[in-house]
């Protein structure tokens, strides 16, 4: 069993790229695609207060009923958040990764790479073209 979960959406180039690099590190983690599966409240909260992360900052405002539904507006309390991501998982911002290192929701995709227990083992390029680690698994600093 892995001791990496990443709560994944299959069509984001950027947790696409931050799964590509977990598995890049020798690992396969316990991937929840959490569209489909997605937490309850209790793994919810976990999550947000492991990130160390503000209820509204985990949130997703793009492709999301976020606007709509006013959630901008600080009346809206932690738990109020909570629910609205638990009736509408697309307003959980992805990917979140958790290992035994912390959790992260790794925006940009190498966040992830500060809480890999273990280092990449070649080469990675992000889906757009960026060169994130080279040939030895070192992290390329952007340019």
């Amino acid at each position: 069993m892995s001791t990496i979960t990443i709560f994944h959406n299959p069509a984001c180039g950027t947790s696409r790229n931050t799964l590509a690099m977990i598995r890049n590190s020798g690992e396969e983690p316990h991937v929840v695609e959490y569209l489909k599966t997605p937490p309850d409240r209790e793994t919810l909260q976990r999550l947000i207060a492991d990130t160390g992360m503000a209820t509204r900052d985990l949130m997703r405002r793009k492709g999301t009923p976020y606007d709509e539904l006013g959630l901008d507006d600080p009346k809206w309390t932690d738990e109020q958040l909570v629910d609205f991501m638990l009736q509408h998982p697309i307003l959980i911002n992805r990917p979140i990764v958790v290992t035994p290192l912390g959790t992260r929701l790794c925006r940009p995709s190498e966040v992830v790479l500060t809480i890999l227990p273990n280092p990449q083992r070649g080469a990675f390029t992000k889906e757009d073209g960026e060169q994130v680690v080279d040939a030895q698994g070192q992290r390329v600093e952007p340019r």
